[in-house]
């Protein structure tokens, strides 16, 4: 068996590597050498995804932070908690793009079911024979002639990333703050570095210094050495209309994009990955057929699941949204309100952990 990937991207290489593990043949097609990946983001695994990655894709846990609290204020609701959760051993994890990156490329290298090459996008013949085509590159003309209709939502705002570095302290505890600029998030990577997550309305006037200024601002509780250099990207989520065009299945960033004040971008795709190689693993051990029915029964099965939580999330953001023009804490009061009863705790945790499975 053997399946067609186009890009090279995390969701990609961590896609070929579970598929791998099945003794099934990747061949990844790239438009150019890839070109360096930002080493100031990072990705929020739950551990959930975490335990799934270790178990049947590769082995993480050497470069996996372990957070066991999260934090969540305002500055309706200055210097109290409104939202509290934790977890003696994990509530989730912080790892750097790159080094995930760095590691499932290293083992795919070495792989004889692997093999990458470079091609012109006109060159589509050399793909079209695959009996599964995996689209993950997202300006490839693939998703632009097939993955066109999409629902999107702009949250008028610029996401700035950045890693801060600091004295050594014990780091096991993330901080969201909504700010009435846009939420702020500190997310620890280890006992001397966390980074820096700031998503800023549009209509607010900045610039790195003014970024620098408000981290300081609202950090309190690192003696801060250095913050690196700031990356940003404008803001907006992503709903694919439909999963695929007969043989060809988008995948990953295609299939949805969300606003990362929850830090479930990866996860929603970690969780793709475990229905489609199920789906897969299903169909070769009853000899089924290998086509364009996979991607119908992907579609079918995940679809409405993935829609269900980006548009939660998305309310999130809408309630926060409110929160942070106004200049009184009734609803930061209510949250906090909810959030104390141990019962709607639990549930939040296992719906951020494990996303909606029913």
């Amino acid at each position: 068996m053997r399946v067609c990937i186009l890009g090279d991207g995390l969701s990609a290489l961590t896609l070929a590597k579970a598929l791998i593990n099945q003794n099934i043949f990747v061949d990844i097609f790239i438009k150019k050498k890839a070109q360096n990946i930002n080493r100031t983001r990072t990705l929020g695994i739950s551990k959930y995804s975490s335990d799934f990655i270790n178990k049947n894709i590769i082995n993480i846990e050497k470069i996996l932070w372990k957070i066991k609290r999260i934090e969540i204020f305002t500055d309706n609701l200055k210097n109290e908690k409104i939202l509290n959760f934790n977890k003696k051993d994990q509530l989730f994890s912080i790892i750097k793009n790159y080094e995930l990156y760095r590691i499932l490329e290293k083992n795919l290298s070495k792989n004889k079911y692997f093999k990458k090459s470079i091609i012109n996008q006109e060159e589509l013949s050399l793909v079209e024979n695959y009996e599964i085509i995996i689209n993950c590159d997202y300006h490839h003309k693939i998703t632009k002639k097939y993955f066109s209709k999409k629902i999107i939502k702009k949250y008028n705002s610029v996401a700035y990333t950045t890693i801060i570095n600091h004295e050594n302290i014990l780091n096991d505890t993330a901080v969201q703050i909504f700010t009435k600029q846009g939420p702020i998030a500190f997310l620890p990577i280890n006992n001397n570095q966390t980074s820096v997550v700031y998503s800023i309305h549009n209509s607010i006037n900045k610039n790195n210094d003014n970024i620098k200024e408000q981290i300081h601002h609202y950090n309190y509780k690192y003696k801060i050495n250095e913050i690196e250099k700031i990356e940003h990207v404008e803001l907006k989520s992503l709903d694919l209309r439909s999963y695929h065009y007969k043989n060809i299945l988008a995948f990953g960033d295609l299939l949805h994009r969300l606003h990362p004040l929850a830090g479930q971008g990866f996860n929603m795709t970690v969780r793709d990955i475990m229905e489609l190689t199920k789906i897969i693993k299903r169909r070769l051990e009853l000899g089924l057929p290998f086509d364009q029915s996979v991607c119908s029964e992907f579609e079918n099965n995940i679809r409405h699941k993935n829609l269900i939580f980006s548009n939660g999330i998305n309310l999130v953001h809408e309630f926060f949204n409110v929160e942070r023009k106004m200049k009184n804490s009734v609803l930061s009061k209510s949250v906090k309100f909810i959030g104390n009863n141990s019962s709607i705790n639990k549930i939040f945790t296992t719906i951020a952990d494990k996303g909606i499975f029913f």
